[in-house]
């Protein structure tokens, strides 16, 4: 096993592991040129696009990026995904499909997440190519043209209508954890008409979740601001009845402790008036898959939950092993 990092073994395409919030220890696999998307964001902490595009290409070698993984995963590195991310739009990669069939195929006992701005779904080669993902974090930051345009700048050819209706149509194809991330920027898309657009959108995709972000590092441009907990706060209520949570404002040297008491009350909460599954419920949380499935275990045991197979809201799949609080 390893514990060195990616950058000290000398690879060109992996980076991390990194400690993530919501994805725990996390492997990078960055498969683009630096900056090269289809969208341009106003508030990316990588900075602006240079190359915007929504072309899909072999940006760079896919047997070099496979070489790197084999190398790094056949240490056994102790990990908790493995995530498609980095410094652009990962789907825009045209071989994106066959990695992450290459990670599932040698690697089973790690899980992929795919982090995407979401605009290119609305191709179907680009869902199939995510298809064998364990969790898919798109971007939906705004629901009309006018919000869309102006927080994420996109390649030409891309529109807001366009997006929704790939991501409902990704969502009705893809049976794992499906977390739809919306980058909140006050006084752009925090006014009444736009949540409702947004909120209207929300319950057509049908996501497992919704994640509320803001700014925590300078974006692009410097009259983007960081919203705050009360502007979350009212944008959680008033996207209901979706599955909500808001990313926690990032304090200096912040170690988030979470004791036995507090994660099964966390659990017995979240799975009050819906299903969901471990993974989920770790996203949802913010901490490690294996000690929510601890707890859920003991919670199955003592009979205060008890297993649904895939008739809940968030998949028709019958493999889909989700959990439900018993009244």
């Amino acid at each position: 096993m390893t514990d060195k990092p990616a950058s000290a073994l000398g690879y060109k395409y992996l980076f991390g592991p990194v400690f993530s919030r919501r994805l725990g220890r996390s492997l990078g696999v960055d498969l683009l040129p630096y900056k090269t998307c289809s969208l341009d964001c106003i508030y990316c902490e990588c900075g602006a696009t240079t190359d915007l595009t929504a072309t899909t290409d072999i940006f760079v070698p896919t047997g070099d990026v496979v070489a790197e993984l084999d190398d790094y995963l056949g240490r056994q590195p102790f990990l908790d995904f493995v995530t498609f991310a980095g410094s652009g739009e990962p789907t825009l990669h045209a071989r994106l499909g066959d990695i992450i069939a290459h990670i599932k195929r040698h690697y089973h006992d790690y899980k992929v997440a795919v982090l995407s701005n979401g605009t290119l779904f609305r191709r179907p080669e680009i869902r199939s190519a995510v298809r064998d993902a364990d969790l898919l974090v798109p971007s939906l930051d705004g629901a009309t043209s006018e919000s869309f345009w102006t927080i994420n700048r996109p390649e030409p050819s891309i529109h807001v209508n366009e997006v929704i209706d790939g991501l409902v149509a990704l969502r009705r194809q893809y049976s794992g954890t499906f977390v739809l991330e919306v980058f909140v920027v006050p006084g752009v898309n925090d006014s009444e008409h736009e949540i409702a657009a947004l909120r209207e959108a929300a319950l057509r995709i049908g996501p497992d979740a919704v994640q509320l972000n803001r700014l925590d590092r300078p974006g692009v441009l410097p009259w983007v601001k960081q919203a705050s907990d009360e502007l979350l706060a009212r944008i959680h209520e008033q996207l209901l009845p979706l599955t909500v949570f808001e990313v926690a404002r990032r304090q200096p040297g912040e170690v988030r402790r979470i004791d036995d008491e507090y994660l099964r009350e966390a659990i017995l909460t979240r799975l009050a008036d819906r299903a969901f599954d471990t993974t989920t419920l770790a996203f949802l949380l913010g901490c490690h898959e294996g000690l929510v499935a601890k707890h859920v275990n003991q919670l199955l045991a003592e009979g205060q939950l008890a297993r649904v197979v895939g008739d809940g809201p968030l998949s028709d799949s019958p493999s889909r092993r989700l959990i439900v609080r018993i009244p």
